[in-house]
């Protein structure tokens, strides 16, 4: 399996794609300008053995998508300081779709990291700062200024996500930056900044009234969903224990195995 696996990262890294370029058919917004939508996320969980000990690792996944065809394509991997050139293979996966053909570009991301690559690699896409990652640092903060009490830290976070969807990155901004921080403990404050931060960081991906009124997605639920059905369901059983080149390797095999029908059949039809 590794063999083949790393047959098919070089294959890929040579700039080789499997099957015919098929355009898809790429959902319109209510605008009626049609959509085509990048994702990248990393997805930890996977183990490397260490002498004694077992240290977990991270893989990228990329993802070129239309929801509302189905259409999705698991487009590369790499194991940490080992890139296998993912940057290109999205693009060529994307171009295999007949993404250029799409009016508009939507970039889902986690506001991390990886906004650098979609920034460089997808440059017309505008990118999101998916709803799921902004909630979580919002309801983070609300535990920590209600510990101990997980209704009214619930209640809060939940005013705050609804505002956040229904006004925006900015309104919310306002009501963190407003918040009293008198007599809170060190941990209080410091969870405070990095959220308010992370707000005040991502203001320019978090317009969610825009990007609903346009009909845009603002979940990162497909690629999410992505890194555990490619990586998270083969990867991480329980006592599982991966080198980083194995990883690799079955990292290539299952982005082929999930992307678009027809690419694995293309790819065993030819030569390795």
């Amino acid at each position: 399996m590794e063999i083949a696996g790393a047959a098919v990262g070089r294959r890929l890294s040579e700039g080789e794609v499997f099957g015919e370029a098929v355009e898809w058919d790429w959902p319109s917004n209510t605008g009626g300008r049609t959509v085509g939508y990048v994702s990248i996320d990393a997805t930890g969980g996977y183990r490397v053995r260490r002498g004694s000990e077992a240290e977990g690792r991270m893989i990228d996944v990329g993802l070129v998508f239309a929801p509302a065809v189905g259409g999705r394509d698991g487009c590369g991997f790499w194991p940490p300081g080992a890139r296998h050139g993912l940057e290109e293979q999205m693009r060529r996966h994307a171009a295999q779709a007949g993404l250029e053909s799409a009016e508009t570009w939507v970039g889902l991301t986690d506001g991390g990291r990886l906004d650098e690559f979609l920034r460089v690699y997808f440059p017309q896409a505008e990118v999101i700062l998916g709803f799921y990652h902004a909630a979580e640092h919002l309801n983070d903060l609300a535990k920590a200024l209600h510990p101990g009490n997980d209704g009214l830290a619930g209640e809060v976070a939940g005013h705050w996500c609804h505002q956040l969807k229904h006004e925006g990155g900015a309104a919310v901004l306002t009501v963190l930056e407003a918040v009293s921080l008198r007599g809170r403990k060190e941990a209080t404050r410091e969870c405070h900044r990095q959220v308010t931060s992370y707000v005040r960081n991502n203001l320019f991906r978090t317009d969610y009234p825009r990007y609903r009124a346009n009909g845009w997605l603002i979940g990162s639920g497909h690629i999410e969903s992505a890194c555990k059905g490619v990586i998270g369901l083969r990867m991480k059983g329980g006592g599982m224990r991966w080198g980083e080149t194995g990883a690799d390797a079955v990292g290539h095999l299952r982005a082929l195995f999930k992307s678009k029908k027809g690419q694995w059949d293309a790819c065993w039809a030819t030569a390795m």
